[in-house]
């Protein structure tokens, strides 16, 4: 059994895992393990845990803990090291249970002042190996910050003896990346602060010495007030005059570097997840260099700035250790650290080698020599080298050993796509679950209490960890904020970043170290990027943003996303993680001038604009000339050529069109509003987008009357008024956006708009049954259109009295204005009239009864409607279908079809469709003698008639009554 606590409190059985421990369970535990041998009242246990201020259930809890602690020992077959006194618990391990006290026994076998030096600094050694990271460092209770103190004071005691020991014998130059770390941790430890100085002096570095002695001068006055004491001024000054006595002793030996030392940094104790990616990094070294021969596995991580990349290579290189018992080394190549140039390749090797125990004065001057010397050195050893922060391949590939059973990790914000023989690892955000786990460790038990808030936080930062790390820890010493407190400071995109940054590290500063290595054009590329109001582009789009060559364009996003400052969901789509997309446009707004910005923006709109009404015209030619004619943008761009792209590329943008809308009604580009909105309207109207068309018409018509042009805002009525009628069935509503249209065409004598408006009104009339005044205003409606020559009104205004004209029974005059109206649609080529068309002559063929013939066209329909994506025609065809199979007595085609049309007129939120089908239903369902699913059909068909205030209500209320006595008349036979 092992016991640890110098580090995550961790206990292993041996030959597998022992169970689980709850947090509240292991902080108990671990309170017994740090006092081994002593008898632990459960009163003492109650105030370690809580302190003055305990729950009422304390005591419950802990005997409670008690039994799980001894449920774990006892599956782990070590029972009988928790025992029960009189007065309370004791735990007594054996040598070698527990690593405190492995710690303190070889701190006790390195007697200061006597035997051998080196077997003194050897043990010392062997001691501080033991530490795994922060003591109790998983662990959330009363007593933690004390005992962890406490236990860090002994590490520090040790570490400093260890230095004492070294600097007697000359091994400055091995002494500084460890005091290096244990400095930066510790910031106001004075005699470690000294330490270094005296190290980084005797290898040469006197201004380095200094800065070191500066900055604790600076810590010490700016924390507590205070100056340093007598010795270090007194080593501040020799140093400053390179005093003769603080050179190395001239016996001093300096040997070669004991195998196994571990230069890697702090493994955080609260890292979580990444299992997947931890896992692949040890199968793959397992698979290619397990411990047979001498080939060296590289593995890149790659990923953009606070993803973790470091992180998980520390926490790697940790879990891996013990298959690399020569030694783990660690540098950091600064490609992106603040105020430092990256580590040219001569100095990383030197680093490098003094870590494998190359003296000072044996290493080369040349980097050729230094990277042979470093090749021969790793040839034959087993050694793990983590290459943190590396600008590129070409920084790296001087460091890569030659024959050598080595495990190189080397971690990059840039994907080193050059670096030969490297497995690449590109590192995304944090899967939701990972991240909660994160912000769960770091905040403790208030997270569990507010699990929705901790999404919010979650996805206020993006799930990248940086954030999450960063928003927990304010969260964590602020105890009277609430998470849902700080979601509500993160929604705040003016000081989102901002709140993201504490004192040392930042999610901005982050950001900007990777903006500031990237080259002049990419950082325009990615200013720009920031302005686009969309989630995503395109290279033609992002062409059009930059005025560059589409070439160009495309190279530069691909080299953005090469440098993780940018990611790719769909091929062909680059797009920001939210939070860099906010650090991009503010660095838009502080360095690109308000013309500039605003040209490429307008360059965006346009060529948005453009294609899209070339998209449009290809699927609904018969209306083109009443859109906006938008001229060709000076950027060369690539316009759909068939209806097919069309289609595509109205889909996969049709996000950033709102997105475009929204901001240009926003901000004052009211032209390019209304243009927009009337040139995407029968595209959304059509498509089933109907959320969208009322959203964006209703951006146009305010921009209307915001601009005073009165012509717009009748049309973006009529445009309006069609998506309730069509898909709402708000017919009053509709008819009310028709009447405003018609009055504001009439006061501007706009004869265009005034025959839109009666054909609209028209059709508000006929679901009304009002088919004499449907027939009037589609007659004057018809005339208005054929004076202006508009052939695609008078071809909807022929369609409207066919269909008049079939209600009323009379079939000839109805069949010819189909014809006419379908030979328009055809000479057009408008497939959605097409479609329209052919379901009316087959609902006409239904009432002449010639249902075969019926069929035929609504099959020819729901083909047009289903190739070109016309949902609400597919939904009408089906039903059309429905009703003539219902006649031809195919009662199971006619549900089926009533059902796949009802399903799809929900999907699209298609309201008389829905009742349509439900009403389909409800009859063939009779006829099959299905009473009970006949009602259900029938009542929510009524419901939606009632709700659209239309004739079918009383029909299918009627129908109801009808169903009552056949009904009552099973009932009857059933009681029987």
């Amino acid at each position: 059994m092992r016991f640890t606590v110098l580090g995550p409190v961790e206990v292993a059985a041996p030959g597998a895992d022992a169970p689980r421990l709850a947090p509240r369970h292991r902080a108990v535990l671990a309170y017994l393990l740090l006092h081994v041998g002593t008898v632990i009242s459960t009163d003492r246990l109650i105030d370690a845990m809580w302190g003055p201020l305990p729950p009422d259930s304390a005591r419950a809890q802990i005997q409670t803990t008690i039994a799980a602690i001894r449920r774990m020992l006892r599956a782990s077959g070590a029972d009988g090291i928790l025992a029960t006194r009189a007065a309370g618990y004791v735990i007594t391990t054996g040598p070698g249970q527990l690593d405190l006290d492995e710690f303190t026994g070889l701190i006790a076998e390195a007697p200061a002042g006597s035997g051998d030096p080196g077997d003194t600094a050897g043990r010392i050694r062997a001691a501080l190996a033991l530490w795994r990271g922060e003591p109790l460092a998983d662990i959330t209770a009363h007593y933690v910050e004390s005992a962890r103190a406490r236990l860090t004071g002994q590490l520090l005691t040790a570490v400093e003896r260890l230095a004492d020991l070294e600097l007697a014998r000359g091994r400055h130059d091995d002494l500084i990346d460890e005091l290096s770390v244990h400095a930066a941790a510790h910031p106001l430890r004075e005699r470690l602060c000294c330490q270094l100085m005296l190290a980084l002096h005797r290898a040469g570095r006197q201004t380095d010495a200094l800065h070191v002695a500066r900055t604790f001068r600076a810590t010490l006055a700016e924390r507590q007030g205070l100056d340093p004491g007598h010795a270090f001024g007194k080593l501040e000054q020799d140093i400053l005059r390179d005093a003769p006595d603080l050179r190395p002793p001239l016996t001093a030996q300096r040997p070669a570097k004991p195998q196994g030392t571990n230069f890697l940094p702090y493994d955080v104790p609260d890292f979580t997840g990444r299992e997947d990616e931890i896992d692949g990094l040890v199968r793959r070294w397992s698979g290619s260099n397990g411990g047979n021969g001498g080939v060296v596995t590289i593995s890149a991580i790659d990923g953009m700035a606070g993803v973790g990349k470091t992180t998980l290579a520390v926490h790697a290189g940790h879990r891996l250790a013990d298959h690399f018992p020569d030694g783990q080394l660690f540098i950091d190549l600064q490609a992106h650290t603040a105020g430092q140039a990256p580590l040219d390749a001569g100095t990383a090797l030197e680093v490098l080698l003094g870590q494998l125990g190359v003296p000072a004065q044996n290493i080369p001057a040349s980097v050729a020599d230094r990277a042979a010397l470093w090749r021969s050195e790793l040839s034959g050893r087993r050694v793990l080298a983590v290459l943190d922060n590396a600008l590129g391949a070409d920084q790296v590939r001087p460091l890569l050993p030659g024959s050598s059973r080595a495990l190189i990790l080397v971690t990059s914000r840039r994907r080193l796509t050059d670096l030969d023989g490297a497995h690449a690892l590109s590192l995304d955000v944090l899967p939701a679950a990972e991240a909660v786990e994160l912000f769960t460790a770091i905040v403790g038990e208030r997270a569990a209490a507010e699990p929705l808030a901790v999404l919010d936080v979650l996805q206020l930062c993006g799930f990248l960890p940086l954030a999450v790390r960063i928003a927990a820890a304010r969260l964590r010493h602020r105890p009277r904020w609430t998470v849902a407190h700080l979601a509500d400071r993160l929604r705040d995109q003016r000081r989102r970043l901002a709140e993201l940054a504490t004192s040392e590290r930042g999610v901005a500063a982050a950001f900007t170290l990777s903006y500031l290595q990237l080259t002049e054009d990419q950082q325009r590329m990615f200013r720009l990027l920031g302005l686009q109001p969309g989630r995503d582009i395109s290279p033609e789009a992002a062409s059009a943003l930059t005025g560059l060559p589409l070439r160009q364009a495309e190279d530069l996003l691909e080299d953005l996303l090469d440098a993780h400052v940018l990611t790719q969901h769909r091929l062909g789509r680059y797009t920001f993680h939210d939070l860099l997309r906010e650090h991009a446009l503010a660095t838009a707004a502080a360095e690109e001038p308000a013309d500039a910005r605003r040209e490429a923006l307008g360059r965006l709109f346009h060529h948005y604009l453009h294609t899209a009404s070339t998209a449009i015209d290809h699927l609904y030619p018969e209306g083109k000339h009443h859109r906006p004619r938008i001229p060709a943008p000076a950027t060369p761009t690539s316009p759909p050529q068939d209806e097919a792209e069309a289609i595509a590329w109205l889909d996969g943008e049709r996000a950033n069109l709102m997105a475009t809308g929204q901001y240009a009604a926003e901000h004052d580009w009211l032209a390019h509003t209304g243009q927009l909105a009337a040139t995407l309207h029968r595209y959304l109207l059509g498509h089933a987008h109907q959320a969208d068309a009322l959203a964006l018409g209703g951006l146009a018509l305010r921009a209307a009357r915001r601009s005073g042009d009165t012509a717009a805002e009748a049309r973006t009525l009529i445009d309006l008024g069609q998506v309730h009628f069509w898909w709402h069935g708000a017919y009053e509503q509709a008819a009310e956006h028709y009447r405003h249209a018609l009055d504001l065409a009439r006061e501007i004598g706009d004869q265009g708009v005034a025959a839109g408006a009666l054909q609209a009104l028209g059709g508000v009339s006929r679901r009304r049954r009002e088919y004499d005044r449907a027939h009037d205003h589609c007659a004057r409606a018809l005339v208005l259109f054929r004076e202006l020559g508009d052939r695609a009104g008078v071809a909807r205004c022929l369609t409207d009295l066919g269909i008049v004209h079939e209600r009323q029974g009379r079939y000839e005059d109805a069949h010819e204005h189909h014809r006419q109206a379908l030979d328009v649609y055809r000479e057009t080529g408008s497939r959605i009239g097409e479609t329209v068309v052919l379901n009316n002559i087959g609902l006409l063929c239904q009432r002449q009864g010639r249902y075969d013939e019926a069929r035929r066209h609504h099959g020819q329909a729901l083909e047009l409607s289903r190739r070109f994506d016309f949902p609400g025609d597919e939904a009408e065809s089906l039903n059309a279908l429905a009703e003539a199979a219902r006649c031809l007595g195919d009662l199971d085609g006619a549900v089926a079809e009533h059902d796949t049309a009802l399903t799809l007129a929900r999907e699209v939120g298609y309201r008389p469709e829905q009742a349509r089908a439900h009403d389909g239903l409800a009859r063939v369902h009779r006829d099959l003698g299905r009473v009970d699913l006949a009602h259900d059909h029938a009542r929510q068909a009524l419901d939606l008639y009632t709700a659209l205030a239309v004739p079918e209500a009383d029909e299918i209320r009627a129908f109801l009554t009808g169903l009552a006595p056949t009904a009552n008349e099973d009932a009857a036979a059933n009681g029987r």
